[in-house]
């Protein structure tokens, strides 16, 4: 398969090969590593600042607000730089940032910082996921799970290696220096992978999705909403309504990410064997009856596997969406993806706090069932992409 005659002159005559498909894994997963990491530190910046939790929330805002201002921006970038050149600066940005962030105690400089970690993970988000839209096209099967399920893989290594390094009494700062340098490391290994080139720009650098990208952004948007929901809520909700001791309330979505990132890592061969279009339509009636069955089971086990069901069908959505992107003809490439980020960044961010008000007003097991009828929704909406 040859890619779109739409690149830049620097594009090599031959489409993108192996090292830049394990080059883009090794990226998505130092994506996820280091997002991880910076969570395991939310407590010690708390400690170091004197936040209360209201503030503690703002400050965990800057770093959303961030991304969402770099996402936009990230194609007329890559267009003009390459995926290379601009993945390996910001990546490079924020591990530079990362250990400085547990040893701040000046919010107002933690602000400006968390701004600019923002910055650094939103551009490398969109740059991965344009370069893994170009490798995917390019390829004779598809890849693009196996991708996202690598940013799954570094999140929980991310986590459990920030955790391993604090329990054996590092300091924050040095347990962040050494997440920091193997990231770096990895950075340098996939370095030849990465493209010079991404797609060039025929229109505005920046532009609203329109069309059919517009669909695909508001899917993302609807299955990023229901993981920030299952992220945030998920807790509060088995503590609440199953008796659940508080440091055990995580067990739901622990088995929410265990079922995502198998289901990720198996994606690309269960998109072979029934295709993308059944993945996507009955990953979202799957979710859908994993949010009711979490919600309205008496039993805690079943609970749990409710949000093991949620995870599953929600695993590989994204990841066929984003490869959608690659066989239409609306917006460039370099346009479409950023937009369709920013979409589902919005609903990573925006869907949770609009749990707590649908909560606040009538009860959290309405607002979770709102969730899953929205899914329904998506299933059938999904059927208007090509995929």
């Amino acid at each position: 398969m040859t890619l779109s005659s739409e690149l830049l002159e620097t594009s090599p005559a031959m489409p993108p090969a192996k090292k830049e498909q394990v080059a883009t894994r090794i990226i998505f997963f130092i994506a996820g590593f280091a997002t991880a990491s910076w969570a395991a530190l939310v407590p010690f910046v708390k400690t170091n600042t004197g936040a209360n939790d209201a503030m503690l929330g703002l400050l965990l805002l800057c770093f959303g607000v961030g991304a969402l201002v770099a996402m936009p921006l990230t194609g007329a970038l890559a267009a003009k730089f390459g995926c290379r050149r601009l993945m390996v600066t910001s990546t490079i940005g924020f591990c530079l940032i990362l250990p400085l962030l547990p040893a701040i105690s000046h919010v107002s400089i933690l602000i400006a910082s968390l701004l600019l970690f923002g910055i650094g993970i939103g551009l490398t988000d969109c740059a991965m996921n344009i370069q893994a839209v170009i490798v995917d096209k390019a390829s004779d099967k598809p890849i693009m799970s196996g991708f996202h399920g690598f940013y799954s893989v570094g999140g929980i290594a991310g986590a459990g290696a920030m955790s391993a390094i604090l329990l054996l009494g590092v300091s924050p700062i040095a347990a962040a220096t050494i997440i920091s340098l193997f990231s770096l490391l990895l950075l340098l290994i996939s370095f030849k992978g990465f493209l010079k080139y991404a797609h060039a720009l025929t229109g505005p650098l920046l532009a609203l999705p329109k069309g059919i990208v517009l669909v695909i952004g508001i899917v993302c948007f609807a299955i990023f909403l229901a993981e920030g929901t299952v992220l945030d809520w998920s807790a509060v909700f088995l503590i609440e309504h199953h008796g659940l001791k508080e440091s055990l309330g995580g067990l739901g979505f622990a088995a929410f990410a265990t079922t995502m990132t198998l289901g990720r890592l198996t994606g690309d061969k269960i998109v072979m064997r029934v295709g993308s279009a059944r993945v996507v339509f009955w990953g979202g009636l799957l979710a859908c009856i994993g949010f009711i069955i979490a919600v309205l089971s008496p039993y805690l086990t079943i609970a749990i596997l409710g949000y093991a069901l949620v995870g599953a069908g929600c695993s590989n959505i994204v990841p066929v969406m984003f490869s959608a992107i690659g066989k239409q003809n609306t917006m460039p490439e370099a346009l479409a993806v950023p937009a369709v980020s920013t979409l589902g960044y919005l609903g990573i961010l925006a869907g949770p706090a609009a749990i707590g008000f649908v909560a606040f007003q009538f009860t959290l097991a309405a607002a979770l069932l709102m969730i899953a009828g929205l899914l329904v929704i998506i299933a059938f909406v999904t059927k208007l992409v090509r995929v």
